[in-house]
């Protein structure tokens, strides 16, 4: 449970007074979780499954589909589900984008690089969460070299303090910094509470191109794995389950998933086996 900047019992200050200095609604303090309906719900976990099957497919192409299969959905309905989700269509765009004032965004660090050893590498992602009550978002932390996910958390807001939290374990749990970390351009990972923590410790960072889910396919990968493996075979009731069933599945995929890609060995193998070398 997130602790609140208002103190509601001991503090000199009243509410009023407290929240008028942190410029935030008084009446606004205690979040509701809205009720999502049944039948959007479902909707979402359609859109979800959809992206992760055809990632270039947009809106127009998303309610093409859905009406093919009977539902009676209009585009600007899609639309703003997948802009809720945070879900983007893949495909070649300007740059036309306007960054909002000190959001930075940093070159692509790894074309041409040779990723030879643990901890050289991490990469970090976000992505959207079905529940039975609700939705959740999940970032983890893997490191490049040997796929193993060193740090995650799950969020049922998309603020940056759950990013900084999965930051902060996977160093705990590496026992280092990384040389370098790769993101996309989301509004989580150009701004200073994550910036600011990777330049302190000197981690060079560096972002995908825009549109270019195929810079960060190792993690891309991950999330289809969990949602096909287990997300969408369980349908999560809520967090508390829901973090369960995650922090299950990850055990699975670090110590006894065996991958090609790393002569059949598990992910957390090859990531200690390079630290010992």
């Amino acid at each position: 449970m997130r602790k609140s900047f208002i103190d509601k019992g001991d503090s000199p200050l009243s509410v009023r007074r407290q929240a008028a200095l942190l410029h935030v609604n008084r009446n606004r303090l205690q979040l509701k979780p809205r009720k999502i309906p049944q039948a959007e719900q479902e909707l979402r976990l359609e859109i979800d499954q959809l992206h992760l099957l055809r990632p270039f497919f947009g809106s127009r192409s998303m309610c093409t589909h859905f009406k093919k299969r009977g539902h009676q959905i209009g585009r600007g309905k899609v639309r703003r589900l997948m802009q809720q989700m945070e879900i983007v269509a893949i495909y070649p765009k300007p740059r036309t984008t306007v960054k909002a004032p000190g959001h930075k965004v940093y070159p692509y660090l790894l074309r041409r690089l040779k990723v030879t050893r643990p901890n050289q590498v991490w990469c970090a992602d976000i992505t959207y969460i079905p529940m039975g009550r609700g939705f959740a978002y999940l970032i983890a932390i893997m490191d490049w070299h040997s796929r193993a996910v060193l740090g995650w958390r799950i969020s049922n807001t998309m603020d940056t303090d759950f990013c900084v939290e999965a930051l902060h374990a996977a160093c705990a749990k590496a026992g280092c910094w990384p040389e370098i970390i790769n993101t996309d351009q989301g509004s989580q990972f150009t701004s200073d509470a994550w910036t600011g923590v990777l330049k302190g410790a000197k981690v060079r960072i560096s972002m995908d191109g825009k549109g270019r889910w195929i810079d960060n396919v190792f993690i891309e990968r991950l999330w289809r794995s969990l949602k096909y493996e287990d997300i969408y075979l369980r349908e999560y009731l809520d967090l508390a389950h829901l973090k369960e069933g995650v922090e299950s599945w990850m055990h699975f995929y670090n110590h006894e998933r065996y991958h090609q890609s790393l002569n059949d060995e598990t992910p957390w193998s090859v990531w200690q086996g390079g630290l010992a070398a």
